[in-house]
């Protein structure tokens, strides 16, 4: 291919960088066609081996917007991409959450014209990825316990942040003032926009990041009586279906995507948006007709039976997940413990299963003897089954919720045909 026929970002990568890019996409698409996943890592792996500052190079003169936090980081991903799409120009996104540095590049690589690119990215890579990207926006949703195997105590990814965020002037940070860890974090930010995203999930926020003392909560205030910490003043805010915006304008959100919060991710999506020109009545059409992020609430029918796919990796998760449960349908619960989720299930001892008691409850995944135990705690009869198929034979209903961890996830979309 000669330099000329190159789009024009990748016709300005070095030699060797466009080299790494070429071989790493003809990687990517090997995957796919046989049939070993999207492409979204390989491509990257190999693209970096022969390119170590590949992700540098791609992200060179784009506007880059990185999301990150513990829940709904692929979500938020693909609400800020549909809110900076209606600007009318191409954006370059890892959108099937292939958050490391690897996925990044693949992301970037695939998207050479693209001026705006939206990436997702783990948490623990926020340092790295900081550095290597210079982003002009980063977004922080919220910060409680997941994978504490793999990514360390979250109190030491909050001081992580802070110190990355601190050597990142010219970045511009979101971030949820609810959660006091991520407003700790993003408290070194010279530039930061504060959101009342919410925050359901209060057990790994109990102690003032500052000082150590037990913080003081007061509806959706919260502060510390032994130093002068507390939740900042918020210029976005999300009132049950409202989104309120820094002018104190109210806006109704319509959302396809169900319970509150998606809500707070479109309110985080929102904020995003405006730092770009972008206001909330261009950027809601777009944003309010996302059905399905990944798999995540797609309904796929099964032998007569709608089943609806839910993720939820850790305690919060499971809160919101539960909470958008339709009232007595069965459901499917599904725990593996493999690299990606976590070898550690002991969390599944913070969510409160109560809740299930009303309905038909299935159990299945690697780890469903750790499941099933923590449901006769609470007193939740239940039916161990080997796949989504014998659940959905069991339950003899129109509809089933399934209710999955990270890799228990895949597993059963992929049964299921990917559908989304």
């Amino acid at each position: 291919m000669s330099t000329s026929s190159l789009p024009y970002r990748h016709s300005r990568l070095p030699l060797r960088a466009r080299l790494a890019t070429t071989v790493g996409g003809a990687a990517g698409t090997a995957s796919r066609l046989a049939g070993r996943g999207d492409g979204s890592v390989i491509g990257g792996v190999i693209g970096l081996r022969l390119k170590p500052d590949l992700l540098s190079l791609l992200a060179q003169d784009r506007q880059v917007v990185l999301v990150t936090g513990t829940n709904g980081k692929t979500t938020t991903t693909r609400l800020v991409s549909a809110a900076l799409g209606t600007l009318g120009q191409p954006i370059a996104s890892n959108a099937f959450g292939a958050n490391m540095e690897a996925g990044l590049v693949s992301a970037l690589a695939k998207a050479p014209d693209a001026t705006i690119a939206v990436l997702e990215v783990d948490e623990k890579y926020i340092p790295a990825m900081l550095k290597a990207t210079r982003p002009r926006v980063l977004v922080l949703l919220n910060l409680s316990r997941d994978q504490m195997d793999r990514a360390a105590e979250i109190w030491l990814l909050a001081r992580k942040w802070r110190e990355a965020i601190a050597a990142a002037p010219d970045c511009r940070v979101i971030a949820n003032a609810d959660d006091p860890l991520v407003a700790w974090a993003a408290g070194q930010a010279r530039q930061v926009t504060w959101v009342a995203a919410g925050q359901r999930w209060h057990d790994d926020s109990w102690c003032c990041p500052q000082c150590g003392a037990h913080l003081q909560r007061d509806g959706d205030d919260w502060y510390c009586r032994e130093c002068s910490y507390r939740r900042p003043p918020v210029s976005w805010m999300l009132s049950g279906d409202q989104v309120i915006d820094p002018a104190g304008r109210s806006t109704t959100l319509d959302l396809v995507l169900p319970g509150r919060a998606n809500r707070s991710n479109a309110v985080m999506a929102f904020a995003v948006a405006d730092v770009f020109g972008v206001p909330v009545v261009q950027a809601l059409p777009a944003v309010a007709q996302v059905r399905s992020v990944a798999g995540r609430y797609t309904e796929v029918e099964r032998h007569g039976c709608s089943v609806r796919l839910l993720l939820a990796k850790n305690p919060a998760g499971w809160l919101e997940a539960l909470d958008v449960l339709e009232p007595g349908r069965p459901v499917l619960l599904s725990v593996n413990a493999q690299t990606p989720d976590g070898r550690d299930t002991s969390w599944l001892w913070d969510v409160d299963y109560r809740r299930l008691r009303d309905r038909p409850v299935f159990v299945t995944g690697e780890r469903r003897m750790d499941l099933a135990v923590r449901l006769e705690a609470d007193e939740v009869l239940f039916r161990l089954v080997g796949s989504v198929d014998e659940a959905v034979d069991l339950a003899r209903a129109p509809s089933l919720e399934v209710i999955a961890n990270y890799t228990a996830f895949q597993h059963i979309r992929a049964v299921l045909g990917r559908h989304s």
